[in-house]
């Protein structure tokens, strides 16, 4: 072992944590519509549910899908159509040649079954060492069924899910492995993506899709509170421009 006791680990442990949201970040839509579009839904169920009750308000659509006779291969049939959000695809490629270099997760506030679904058939499941999302999946009478991820104290995020928490959780649970990264890389869209990238450090990047609730979120608080968002700042129409951005990262090795 290495004087500092890092062991095996230390020359090929993963420079780079790379953090993906899902919805309108990998896809170019927001998964739980996608499912629904073009189904009747009753009344009750076409309004936009209160804040933070997205979760429950899924969970009843499903199982009024699943009453309909709506089976899950038809679902993920669904969730497989979805098309990537632009660049995403060169952007999983450049990823899959430097799977040394790079850790990736995914946390989601959509669903296990949906995702899983789209990232095989996007070939891309196998770059991903964890997906953190609400879990879902067939029950015995062939219902897809969703649940809500964890419960949590922030009063910012939706009652089922902090991604700040899960992020948190994932980078102590490495640091126990012997794994430290050497920068933490998060690419979103939504406002709950702009919890946990409040918490990045300077030596992060925030990769926020441009003109989006985690974009707008960033500006105004870059406005309100001049430093008190730490990590660098890097807008992106196409998915492209992160691969670049990494690439140049690569290249430095800093």
């Amino acid at each position: 072992p290495s004087p500092q006791g890092v062991g095996m680990a230390g020359p090929r442990a993963p420079r780079f944590l790379l953090v993906f949201d899902f919805d309108e970040t990998i896809v170019d839509e927001n998964s739980d519509d996608s499912v629904v579009r073009g189904r009747a839904l009753p009344e009750r169920l076409r309004q936009s549910p209160a804040a933070g009750g997205y979760n429950e308000h899924m969970r009843r659509v499903l199982a009024f899908l699943g009453e309909q006779g709506v089976r899950p291969a038809e679902l993920r049939a669904a969730y497989e159509s979805i098309p990537l959000a632009p660049g995403m695809a060169e952007l999983f490629q450049l990823l899959s040649k430097h799977q040394e270099q790079f850790e990736l997760v995914l946390i989601s506030d959509a669903n296990t079954f949906g995702i899983e679904a789209k990232l095989r058939a996007a070939g891309a499941r196998s770059l991903f060492r964890k997906v953190f999302s609400n879990p879902a999946g067939p029950d015995r009478r062939g219902v897809l069924t969703l649940g809500p991820y964890h419960s949590h104290k922030c009063l910012r995020c939706p009652a089922n899910m902090c991604k700040a928490k899960i992020l948190a959780e994932y980078l102590a649970e490495r640091a126990r492995e012997d794994v430290e990264f050497q920068r933490v890389l998060y690419v979103g869209d939504g406002a709950n993506d702009f919890c946990p990238a409040g918490t990045l450090t300077a030596a992060d990047v925030a990769f926020p899709r441009k003109g989006y609730p985690m974009h707008r979120l960033i500006q105004e608080s870059q406005e309100k509170q001049p430093g008190a968002f730490q990590a660098a700042v890097v807008p992106w129409e196409s998915a492209v421009e992160v691969a670049r951005y990494l690439q140049e990262l690569l290249r430095k090795k800093c």
